[in-house]
């Protein structure tokens, strides 16, 4: 039986199809051969009519412009400057202790006020010392009148001896007498400047002008004379000083300088690089620190308003020298690859062309280089986008600033900036590239 049924199922298949059979397999050819026209008409409407005009541009870059600000490069001034840490160091700082023992009466001073130079601070019971000083005047007195006396004497003997009435040996012991007399009227007016200086020092008052601190000592707190304990703590603000430590290798070109007379510039910024006040290098330290391999310079500033406040962490900036006639470019017009530093020259026809080039010294968002000419278009975002000879479409377009004033250029801090949201990270690119050139001194 099994071996009739394959048979007969072998010869059902091997049967040619009929006329009445081949309706259904016929329909399924031509509905497939629907559903295929249907999805190639659809991807053509859609690619030719469904598209955007940018979408159907993506396809060749090079046919559609980037968007890009520039700016052009000109020929100026720029300052090499040497940034460091430093600290605010008073000129003076004075700590008030007594000098003599006794009761304090009264505290003149509020804390953190303005002094100057003479006004009282405290005041410590003169009673006793004004007593001293009574009794020393007295003693004085009396041996000024023994004094007298014995030289009245002495006169007196003296006269006698020419008329030979005494012996000499008597005259001789008058003169002494009247020596001794001498050296204990001195003595008490030892002991009376003594008397009168210990009054005034129950009289505290401010050595230097500046600051005041804290109140340490209350009106009936007993003080003891020559104690270590603070009465009071005077600090000078104005003028002020800052330390900082640049390395060795910039000591040479500030020596440079120094050498020839020149007075160097120095600036204190805050963390945000505010700048708090301008001053002027004071002097260098003798000696380079081994372990650090720096050397301390102090900086001087008259600090009228203030914003330097002692010990406080400040950002120094040296104006080192000044270079002139340098080929100034914003920095994040630069950009850097496997070759080096290049930028995007903008020709005349629009078209971008990469230029390698040599950064030099950076003032903030700008930068002196070398391999452009004044005058220049460069690119100063929209890198993402663009390629040696791509079509570009300016946005704006402005001079290069900067110079040896250190202050920010306008112009740098226009190409920073961009208009639509599509070019915002070409310019973060550009800042980023430009802040690896090196460091701000050279």
């Amino acid at each position: 039986m099994p071996e009739q049924r394959t048979d007969l199922i072998d010869s059902r298949e091997s049967e040619p199809y009929t006329t009445g059979n081949s309706g259904p397999r016929q329909s399924l050819w031509w509905i497939w051969l629907i559903v295929a026209v249907v999805i190639v008409g659809g991807v053509v409407w859609w690619r030719h009519s469904g598209a955007t005009p940018d979408a159907r541009a993506g396809g060749d870059p090079a046919s559609r412009p980037v968007m890009v600000t520039t700016a052009v490069a000109r020929q100026g001034d720029i300052g090499v400057y040497l940034d460091r840490i430093g600290t605010v160091t008073p000129v003076y700082t004075v700590t008030v202790t007594s000098r003599v023992q006794g009761e304090i009466t009264q505290v003149y001073y509020r804390e953190g006020q303005m002094v100057r130079k003479g006004d009282p601070l405290i005041e410590i019971d003169p009673r006793p010392y004004q007593a001293a000083l009574t009794q020393v005047e007295g003693q004085l007195a009396h041996d000024q009148a023994v004094l007298t006396e014995a030289k009245i004497d002495l006169e007196r003997y003296q006269q006698a001896l020419s008329r030979n009435a005494i012996a000499k040996q008597q005259v001789d012991d008058q003169q002494q007498v009247v020596l001794q007399d001498e050296g204990t009227v001195k003595n008490d007016q030892g002991q009376l400047a003594n008397a009168k200086v210990n009054l005034e020092y129950t009289h505290i008052t401010a050595p230097i002008a500046g600051r005041v601190g804290l109140r340490l000592v209350d009106p009936g707190n007993i003080v003891q004379a020559n104690s270590t304990t603070a009465l009071v703590v005077i600090t000078q603000l104005q003028p002020i000083t800052v330390i900082f430590s640049p390395a060795e290798d910039d000591l040479p070109p500030i020596q440079q300088q120094l050498l020839k007379g020149k007075r160097l510039t120095v600036d204190a910024l805050d963390r945000e690089g505010k700048k708090l006040e301008s001053g002027t290098l004071l002097t260098l330290d003798n000696v380079i620190d081994p372990t650090t391999g720096t050397l301390r310079l102090k900086a001087i500033f008259d600090n009228k308003d203030n914003a330097l406040f002692p010990s406080q962490f400040v950002n120094v900036r040296l104006l080192v020298e000044t270079q002139h006639n340098a080929t100034l470019i914003p920095t994040p017009a630069i950009q850097r690859n496997a070759q080096g530093a290049f930028v995007y020259v903008i020709k005349s026809d629009q078209t971008a062309s990469i230029r390698t080039i040599t950064p030099g010294t950076t003032d903030g968002l700008v930068t002196a280089v070398q391999g452009i000419e004044p005058q220049e278009v460069v690119a100063v975002n929209g890198f993402d986008k663009l390629l040696d000879g791509a079509k570009v479409m300016v946005r704006t377009a402005s001079k290069a600033g900067g110079g040896g004033s250190g202050q920010q250029p306008q112009t740098g801090q226009n190409a920073g900036q961009t208009n639509d949201n599509q070019s915002a990270p070409g310019a973060s690119k550009g800042s980023t590239a430009g802040g690896k050139n090196g460091a701000r001194h050279q």
